[in-house]
């Protein structure tokens, strides 16, 4: 079995994008609908990532670019899931979510999210080799009354924290002397998925309400509590709630393998997830595809596991 997987923001690059357009006319297509989408070109924002509301697009774009060209080749997944914003990308592969409506909910998504908090008072850092158990403990004792939590569970040993920059550096601090092996300080332009955001969710929530939905054609298992989402209305419920819940992304991946997940395909830029996937699934495949060079990576892998059935 096979499922898509949809990096967020952390995989963006710049110059994205570039070599699958020049390769490809059904990418090079995506941009130009994009372009119209966003009233100006995609590639501008793709040479100016450091700010969320240029990132989210830009990497949506990307990955539903890579997703038309796979599917126009026949590649079809049986399940899909994104991390946090590749939740979005994700649920216009299902058609849940019209391309164009995606990419002008996601811009504001984060230009709400980078409104939700002055410059400077949050921060994010990623807390390596201490389970998630105790980097909630760790957060819950050096909250002081300030806002700090888990953000992403990523995989076993990697927890991602967020909320007030002084608390987040408590935090850490705890976390090291809990265990962990390292507290690595992420360079971020909010707290993403904690309490801070619960603003921004305030804000997106009616304009989430308001788009023209379809239930997906292929399920998609949400961020918010690993569950595939079969229609419209609990699609939508789980990307309001995402904004400020963590995103369970280990619980996720369970999800998939559990359901007989064999073959994880990381359809858009970098390779994060593929990294993930495998310390979560040690007995699964995962190939990312994020430029031409991947698209025939995953054809030649393709082809051997068609192999490997025609000998059985």
């Amino acid at each position: 079995m096979i499922a898509f997987v949809f990096p967020g923001q952390g995989s963006q690059q710049v110059g994205m994008g570039q070599a699958l357009a020049a390769a490809f006319p059904v990418c090079r297509d995506t941009f130009e609908q994009a372009d119209d989408a966003l009233g100006e070109p995609l590639s501008r924002l793709c040479f100016e990532l450091t700010l969320t509301a240029n990132t989210q697009p830009a990497v949506l774009a990307v990955s539903v670019a890579v997703y038309r060209l796979l599917a126009s080749r026949g590649v079809r997944p049986e399940l899909l899931a994104g991390h946090s914003l590749g939740e979005y990308s994700a649920h216009v592969a299902a058609g849940t979510l019209g391309f164009a409506d995606a990419l002008r909910t996601v811009r504001r998504r984060g230009l709400y999210m980078q409104e939700a908090v002055p410059v400077g008072d949050g921060a994010m850092a990623a807390v390596l080799g201490l389970d998630a158990e105790k980097v909630e403990q760790a957060c819950k004792e050096a909250a002081e009354g300030e806002v700090v939590s888990p953000a992403n569970l990523n995989a076993p040993g990697q927890v991602v924290i967020a909320g007030a920059r002084a608390a987040v550096s408590r935090a850490g601090a705890r976390a090291r002397e809990l265990g962990a092996r390292r507290v690595l300080p992420l360079p971020v332009s909010a707290p993403f998925h904690c309490a801070l955001m619960r603003p921004a969710q305030a804000r997106l929530e009616p304009e989430l309400r308001a788009l023209v939905v379809s239930d997906p054609a292929v399920p998609v298992v949400a961020n918010v509590d690993a569950e595939p989402k079969r229609d419209a209305s609990a699609a939508m419920d789980a990307l309001v709630e995402q904004v400020s819940a963590p995103v369970r992304w280990e619980a996720v991946v369970r999800r998939l393998s559990a359901s007989g997940v064999r073959l994880y395909v990381e359809v858009g830029p970098g390779a994060v997830l593929a990294g993930l996937i495998k310390k979560i699934d040690r007995g699964a495949g995962a190939v990312s595809v994020g430029d031409p060079d991947g698209v025939a990576a995953l054809e030649a892998r393709l082809e051997q596991v068609s192999a490997v059935q025609a000998d059985d």
